[in-house]
C-alpha cells in the first residue's frame, strides 16, 4: 500500500524513461529518481530522533528535489507536510509546531525566514537545504527497503484554513491518495507514459498530488525553469514536450489565453489542462475552448477530499450542441469514480433537485480526520459523510453547481483566504474598533481581499499602518488590497455583520468609480 511503490514499480518497468526534468533538460531517469528517494529514506531514518510515522515538512518552491523528498519520506514510512512557499514565517511556525515536524527541507530563498523561527520550534530538530552538500550526501548513501505500511498510515498532512482562521491539518492516508489516483484515471484523464505533467502550479497543492498518477504510468515531471507559472514559458515548453498535462487554477488559464502570444502559439502538444480551486467564468471557459480545443477538464475537491469530489470531463466541455451546454460548463460536473455526493439541509436531509444546500461527500478519498483536532473532525465527518461547508445544488443528471461558499471563503489566484484570519490581524491595531473582510471580483485573480475598518472614537487610522501590520503577520497574498474606512458595520438584530451588504457596497462603489450605469 506504500505510495513509494508507485515509483519503485515504474523504475522497474521504465528504468531509462525521463522521470524529472527542468525546463527542456531531463535531470533524472526513473531508475535514478527511485534510487535517490530510497537513499534519502535511509538518510532520514538515520537522523537522530527520527522514527517511522514522524512528519517531514517541505518548504520549497517547485524543484526536482520536491518529488525526491515526497517519495523518500513515504519510502521511510514518514508523512509529508507540504507548506506553501509564499507563507509568512509566522504561518510556517504554526504549521511546523502543530504538525510536530522534526525535519524541514527548505529552498535557499526561504532559508533566512525559516532559520529565524527555528529556535522557537521545540519539535524541529533538523533543517536541510535542498541542493546543499548535506542534501547531496543524504541522497548518495545506502538505500533501504520501503517501509511496510498499511492503507491507514498517514501520508500527506495538508493544512487548510478553517472557520476559525487557524489552519487545520487534513490527514490523508496512503489509501486516500491511492483512491485519488484511481479516480484520476477513471474520471479525469487516462494518461500513459508517453506524456508529462508540467508543474506550473505549486507542488504543495494540487499539482504535487497529481504527480502520483503520472509516476504510476511512467510519465515525466517537468518543472519550468522559472519554478512557477509564466504564460510565455508555458507556450515555449509546449514546443519541446509532448502529451503535456497541466494543473492550473482558473486564473492561470485566463492569463494563458490572454497572453499576447496566445493566438500564434502552437498548442498541438497540449494534452490536458485540469483546472480547479476556484470558479471559472463562463466567458473565459468558452474562450479557452475556442483557443485550445477540447483539452479542458474541471475538477472540484478540497483539502479534505483532494481533487476528487466531482469532475467535468473533456467530452462534456466539447458538447456545444446540447441544450443545457452553458449550464453544464457553469457546473463542476458529476461525482468522480468511487465518490458519492449529496446536497442537504441543516438537518442533513436531502434537498430537492435544484435546491441549494450543503455539499456532503463520501468515499475512500475522504480524509481520516484533522490532526490533533478531534472536535473539528467530529463536526466535519458526521454520519460517515464529509461536510464540505460548500453550498451547491444537484440537477437530475447529477451535475453539481456551486452556489456559494459557506464560511465566506475568498479564493484569490487559486489560494484560499479566510476572512477571519485577516480580521484577527487587523484587530491587533490599537485604533481599530471592528472590521470585516470580504472578497470582491478581480479580472485576473478571481477575487481580491477588501477590508472594511471602523476606527475607535477619536482615533486616526492610516492605511499604510494597517498594511504594515498585515505584512508582519500573514502572507502577502492574504493582505487586503483595499482598506475602506467606515463609521459602522451593518449588522442584523443578532449583531452579526451583514457581509452581503458590504459586498453590495463594494459593487456599487466600483460601478460608480468606473462610470458604469
Amino acid at each position: 500500500m506504500n505510495l513509494a511503490n508507485l515509483l519503485i514499480d515504474s523504475a522497474r518497468k521504465f528504468p531509462d524513461a525521463s522521470a524529472l526534468a527542468v525546463g527542456t533538460k531531463t535531470v533524472a531517469s526513473y531508475e535514478q529518481h527511485a534510487g535517490r528517494s530510497a537513499r534519502l529514506a535511509q538518510a532520514l531514518l538515520a537522523l537522530p530522533g527520527i522514527e517511522p510515522g514522524d512528519r517531514v515538512a517541505i518548504a520549497m518552491k517547485n524543484a526536482p528535489e520536491y518529488s525526491e523528498l515526497m517519495f523518500g519520506a513515504w519510502h521511510a514510512g514518514l508523512a509529508v507536510v507540504p507548506m506553501n512557499a509564499r507563507l509568512h514565517r509566522r504561518e510556517f511556525a504554526y504549521i511546523l509546531e502543530d504538525a510536530g515536524a522534526k525535519v524541514c527541507f527548505i529552498s535557499d530563498d526561504l532559508a533566512d525566514g525559516i532559520s529565524e523561527i527555528a529556535g522557537d520550534i521545540v519539535c524541529l530538530e533538523h533543517i536541510v537545504l535542498a541542493g546543499s552538500a548535506r542534501y547531496e550526501e543524504m541522497r548518495s548513501g545506502e538505500a533501504v527497503e520501503p517501509a511496510a505500511v498499511d492503507g491507514g498510515h498517514l501520508a500527506w498532512l495538508f493544512y487548510t484554513s478553517g472557520t476559525t482562521g487557524r489552519p487545520k491539518g487534513a490527514m490523508l492516508t496512503h489509501a486516500n491518495l491511492r483512491a485519488m489516483n484511481a479516480a484520476y484515471f477513471k474520471s479525469v484523464d487516462d494518461i500513459d507514459g508517453d506524456g508529462c505533467i508540467v508543474h506550473a502550479a505549486p507542488y504543495s497543492h494540487g499539482s504535487g498530488l497529481y504527480l502520483l498518477p503520472h509516476v504510476e504510468r511512467g510519465a515525466c515531471q517537468v518543472i519550468p525553469a522559472s519554478g512557477g507559472f509564466d504564460p510565455a514559458e508555458v507556450y515555449d515548453l509546449l514546443t519541446t514536450w509532448k502529451g503535456v498535462t497541466f494543473f492550473m487554477a482558473p486564473t492561470m488559464v485566463t492569463r494563458l489565453i490572454n497572453d499576447p502570444g496566445a493566438q500564434e502559439a502552437d498548442t498541438g502538444n497540449l494534452r490536458t489542462i485540469v483546472y480547479g480551486g476556484a470558479p471559472m467564468y463562463l466567458e473565459d471557459c468558452l474562450k479557452a475552448l475556442d483557443l485550445l480545443g477540447a483539452k479542458l477538464v474541471q475538477i472540484y475537491g478540497q483539502g479534505e477530499a483532494p481533487m476528487t469530489i466531482t469532475s467535468l470531463s473533456r467530452n462534456l466541455h466539447s458538447q456545444a450542441g446540447v441544450p443545457d451546454y452553458h449550464e453544464r460548463l457553469a457546473s463542476v460536473g458529476t461525482a468522480q469514480h468511487g465518490v458519492e455526493v449529496r446536497v442537504v439541509d441543516e438537518d442533513d436531509n436531502d434537498m430537492p433537485l435544484g435546491e441549494i444546500g450543503e455539499i456532503l461527500v463520501k468515499g475512500d478519498v475522504v480524509m481520516k480526520g484533522y490532526w490533533n483536532n478531534p472536535e473539528a473532525s467530529a463536526r466535519t465527518l458526521r454520519g460517515g459523510w464529509l461536510h464540505t461547508g460548500d453550498m451547491g445544488a444537484l440537477d437530475a443528471n447529477g451535475f453539481l453547481t456551486l452556489r456559494d461558499r459557506s464560511k465566506d471563503l475568498i479564493i484569490s489566484g487559486g489560494s484560499n483566504i479566510y476572512p477571519r484570519e485577516v480580521e484577527e490581524v487587523l484587530l491587533r491595531h490599537h485604533s481599530v474598533l471592528e472590521c470585516s473582510v470580504i472578497g470582491r471580483p478581480h479580472p485576473e485573480w478571481g477575487e481580491e481581499v477588501v477590508a472594511f475598518v471602523v476606527a475607535k472614537d477619536g482615533a486616526e487610522l492610516a492605511e499604510k499602518d494597517l498594511d504594515t501590520l498585515c505584512l508582519e503577520h500573514i502572507a502577502r497574498f492574504k493582505r487586503p488590497k483595499a482598506y475602506l474606512l467606515i463609521d459602522a458595520l451593518p449588522k442584523n438584530n443578532y449583531g452579526k455583520v451583514l457581509k452581503t451588504e458590504l459586498r453590495d457596497t463594494v459593487f456599487l462603489r466600483d460601478r460608480f468609480q468606473s462610470g458604469s450605469r
